[in-house]
């Protein structure tokens, strides 16, 4: 067996070895209709389309919507486009929904055999029954009702004769097992709400719990991979299987193998459903697909590919062990593809106007500049160059301080693709902040030059820049993380960045005038950045990443 292998694909080819035909393995993504799918959820995507491409086995996209309360057709198309935005396409698209006759009637057969009957008794007080793992279980006053009163019962709360609230049905299995999910786990509740596919056929619901071994077994799903926290509850995925399995007597029938694996948990981040329902009904965030927070179609929105979420998750690698990985990971890989794939631009967030004073005003000179460095098929283009131009406010100062490297009153720099300059002078407002800086340029020193002609100086630092009268004006959105706490998931309400949007006018060179939406950039020196929209009035960019690699630093 290679060494390569992470830990559930040794278990399938072990279990391969051991004759298991290959033919029959098969894989499912469940996702309960109920939000958008988040970051997390791209790690049991890709492990279960990969795993589906290595053992050329079919994939299933099962909808868990056993939950009317909050399920809808809309999240079952923002699931079914996150999936395919990430380059995966199921094989097969189902519905627990489309098997509640046959849970129905399997309820029925438990029931019939005494394992399975309806409790009337509150919420409460069957929690209360349950203990803890360290002392027995209290049995229901409703555990040994007859099969026939139990059946006519049931068949009362499937026809809405009974309130929501007002009884379950409760398998019978062990109140005094020290696994919690073994004790008389709940299999049905009443709800009488419309279904987004049935209608208001159900006023009855299974469980998670019951459901989804079942309908793996429908399926005939060989590996049913979830995250970690499932673990405990296998005992019960294997019991409610086996008393299905056994009463069918059917030998060629596969029964599922339930696998965990480890969550994807991120820093400065949440991936709760409810905790992200609340942000939006509090109006902290948006939207679902607001790009702070790391849903995909939130992370779509600031210019995450899905090359580099699936090389995201390739690299944290397939586990049993639960941790959080440092967000500026992700960001890593981001910034590592955006390197390879977007074109470079100049575009000044805050600006603060440079004259050059011995520069013509008349004149307009158009330097060359490479598109993107990495790719020599992204061609060159043409920037003006002028008189008036643009420079970051945090470029210069004044008067220059220790290991600031940038533009100041006797210094010089190198304009980038064109010339060094060296400020002399500024002139102020009448509040004292900086109206223009004035400074002069070395005619002699334009980069891409002859290298016998060129000035020959050692500039240390190279600013980027635009003409004042060529570049116009775009709108930016900066983004910062949304949590102040590296673990906000305890406390999430009380550790909001307020500051974790800005939005703002930058000035872009003429180059950016031809972006389409969904493109990449380089703002250089700044950070990536994408087109999310453009009108007849303006241009939308989001910031994905910063220019700087945390990562490494780390």
């Amino acid at each position: 067996m290679k060494s390569n292998l992470h830990f559930i694909e040794r278990i399938i080819e072990k279990d391969i070895e051991n004759g298991f035909p290959i033919e029959k393995i098969k894989f499912r993504f469940p996702p309960e209709p109920n939000g958008y799918l988040h970051i997390g959820h791209v790690k049991a995507i890709f492990l279960n389309f990969e795993l589906g491409k290595k053992y050329k086995s079919p994939v299933y996209l099962r909808f868990d919507d056993t939950n009317p309360i909050g399920e809808s057709k809309t999240y079952i198309e923002s699931i079914k486009k996150d999936i395919l935005f990430l380059g995966f396409k199921w094989d097969i698209e189902s519905y627990a929904s489309d098997y509640f006759q046959k849970l129905y009637e399997w309820s029925l057969k438990l029931i019939k055999e005494n394992k399975a009957y309806v409790d009337e008794q509150s919420q409460e007080i069957i929690q209360f029954q349950r203990k803890n793992p360290f002392e027995s279980g209290i049995n229901s006053f409703y555990r040994n009702r007859p099969v026939d009163e139990n059946l006519y019962l049931f068949e009362r709360m499937k026809n809405g004769f009974l309130e929501e609230g007002s009884c379950v049905l409760r398998a019978k299995i062990n109140m005094s097992s020290s696994n919690m999910n073994m004790r008389d786990p709940i299999m049905y509740r009443i709800l009488k709400r419309k279904h987004h596919r049935c209608g208001l056929q159900w006023c009855i619901y299974p469980t998670y719990d019951w459901t989804h071994g079942q309908c793996d077994y429908i399926e005939q799903i060989s590996h049913s991979l979830c995250s970690l926290e499932f673990e405990n509850k296998r005992p019960l995925y294997n019991w409610y299987i086996n008393q299905i399995h056994k009463s069918k007597k059917i030998s060629k029938k596969i029964i599922p193998k339930q696998i965990e694996f480890s969550r994807l948990n991120l820093s400065h981040t949440i991936t709760s459903k409810r905790k992200i329902q609340c942000l939006i009904e509090k109006k902290i965030i948006q939207s679902w697909d607001d790009p702070r927070i790391l849903t995909i179609s939130g992370l779509r929105r600031k210019g995450y590919t899905s090359t580099s979420l699936k090389n995201f998750v390739h690299n944290v690698g397939i586990t049993k062990r639960n941790n959080i990985i440092d967000i500026s990971f992700l960001e890593f890989w981001i910034r590592n593809h955006l390197n390879k794939i977007a074109p470079r631009v100049m575009v000044v967030l805050n600006p603060v106007k440079l004259v050059i004073d011995n520069y013509s005003m008349n004149t307009t000179e158009w330097v060359e500049s490479e598109n993107n460095p990495e790719n020599i098929n992204f061609g060159k283009r043409k920037i003006p160059f002028s008189k008036y131009i643009y420079i970051e406010k945090d470029d210069f100062l004044e008067k220059e301080e220790r290991n600031f490297f940038r533009l100041s009153i006797g210094k010089e720099v190198r304009l980038k693709n064109a010339y060094i300059i060296k400020a002399h002078s500024v002139i102020k407002n009448c509040k004292g902040e900086i109206k223009e800086i004035h400074c002069t340029y070395d005619s002699k020193s334009k980069s891409g030059k002859n290298k016998k002609t060129e000035t020959k100086k050692r500039i240390k630092s190279t600013l980027h820049w635009v003409s004042v009268k060529h570049s116009f004006p775009v709108e930016i959105n900066l983004y910062n993380y949304l949590f102040l706490k590296r673990n906000p998931n305890l406390d999430f309400s009380t550790c909001i960045n307020v500051k974790s949007k800005n939005k703002i006018i930058g000035y872009a060179e003429p180059y950016l005038k031809r972006a389409k939406e969904g493109e990449h950039f380089q703002f250089q020196r700044i950070g990536y950045f994408y087109t999310e929209k453009i009108s007849f009035e303006k241009i939308i960019f989001n910031q994905t990443v910063s220019i700087k690699n945390k990562w490494k630093n780390k």
